[in-house]
């Protein structure tokens, strides 16, 4: 591969499969330098074989001299019988394997000996099966769990979806696919690329492109906030189409409806329209490697743009029109300065009130009027008399 080396491996799960015996396989979404994604399955025996021979590529690295100069992590040997319980436990070990190997020294994460073991072969993109067999049982790893094998799940039932139009690929990462094609879809990004397997194939395929077979799928997006939720603009897009908006990088925005297609509905000032969500990213949330890395593919296209569309459901998909969206924006809007003036005209009352109780607290006392003669003359003492006779 010349000069090609792995930025990223990711552990996505295990399959359970059944042809030509029953065998476990680890499942790794392995990321290169020319922004490639290759499915690519081992099996532990294969890995703990690539391991052993690392070590011995690297002696130094992987402590047999020196045990402190140890950088090459431990990897357990397989067991003698490698059932479920195995696989499945050593998941969060593996996952930490990954991540350490290829943050070592370049000499080691990018040596021929790396590369060649995670190159898609053959039997990745074109499993042996038997049609005769019960098909692979899938078993996730939750991404917030790589690292806790007690958090693993067990078998994960994948979703069904439908294609309701021909889809051309236009990268290796990417799936093509005929209307009609079911697909079982193994991760849903809110991006709007999901990434589906079809019968032996795999990749990424846009939502918009696909329907579950039970019904039209509002139901798995959010209803919209007219609140808003404060996105910041990472990349710059020019509205194609006429309910799209134009934004600059660095622009403050409002996310109103996060839809499944990745075209969220945002708001900027009291201008609503649609913007590629791969573009966004939360106000005060750090930007990282995989977002970055996410922003330099191409846009998903709008379920709106997709011509010949042909669904199974009588009942159409609900759609919120442009309009609708701007109207409720309008009220929501004038509503909250509405809620900022009355709170205001309070605040200013209670003010005005506690300005008047300070002031009579502080208010000096009356000076009493000087006594006349005659009453002093009558009531006060000789001495006092003396004074003013």
């Amino acid at each position: 591969m010349g000069d090609a080396f792995i930025r990223h491996i990711e552990l996505l799960g295990y399959e359970k499969r059944f042809f030509p015996s029953q065998h476990y396989v680890y499942m790794f979404l392995v990321k290169w330098n020319d922004l490639s994604e290759k499915l690519v399955y081992r099996r532990f025996t294969e890995i703990y074989e690539f391991h052993k021979a690392l070590k011995e590529m690297f002696p130094i690295e992987s402590g047999d001299i020196n045990a402190e100069n140890r950088i090459i992590p431990h990897l357990p040997a397989p067991k003698w019988f490698d059932g479920q319980r195995s696989t499945q436990s050593r998941q969060g070990t593996l996952a930490e394997y990954c991540y350490t190997l290829v943050n070592l020294p370049h000499k080691i994460s990018r040596c021929l000996h790396v590369v060649r073991f995670f190159q898609v072969r053959p039997d990745d993109m074109n499993p042996v099966t038997d049609s005769q067999i019960k098909k692979p049982e899938v078993f996730l790893l939750p991404k917030d769990a790589k690292k806790n094998a007690s958090d693993i799940t067990g078998p994960i039932v994948l979703q069904t979806y439908r294609a309701i139009a021909d889809y051309e690929k236009s990268s290796q990462s990417e799936m093509a696919l005929k209307a009609g094609d079911l697909v079982d879809v193994v991760e849903k990004s809110v991006s709007g690329w999901w990434f589906c397997q079809l019968k032996n194939k795999r990749g990424w395929v846009p939502a918009a492109y696909l329907e579950p077979m039970d019904g039209p799928d509002e139901s798995e997006e959010q209803e919209p906030n007219y609140a808003g939720e404060q996105y910041v603009v990472q990349k710059s897009y020019t509205a194609v189409e006429e309910d799209e908006l134009t934004l600059t990088e660095g622009d403050t925005i409002e996310v109103i409806h996060k839809l499944l297609d990745g075209w969220w509905v945002v708001r900027k000032d009291e201008t609503t329209g649609y913007y590629p969500s791969m573009y966004l990213q939360k106000s005060g949330e750090a930007s990282t490697p995989e977002k970055s890395e996410l922003r330099n593919r191409s846009i998903p296209p709008r379920r709106s743009t997709i011509r010949n569309a042909k669904s199974i459901h009588k009942q159409r998909r609900k759609q919120i029109s442009q309009e609708t969206y701007r109207r409720n924006s309008r009220k929501y809007i004038q509503n909250r300065r509405n809620m900022k003036g009355t709170l205001q005209n309070k605040d200013s009352i209670i003010s005005e009130r506690n300005e008047q109780e300070e002031n009579k607290s502080k208010a000096q006392p009356a000076v009493p009027p000087r006594p006349s003669k005659d009453l002093i003359m009558n009531r006060c003492t000789e001495s006092t008399r003396r004074k003013i006779m």
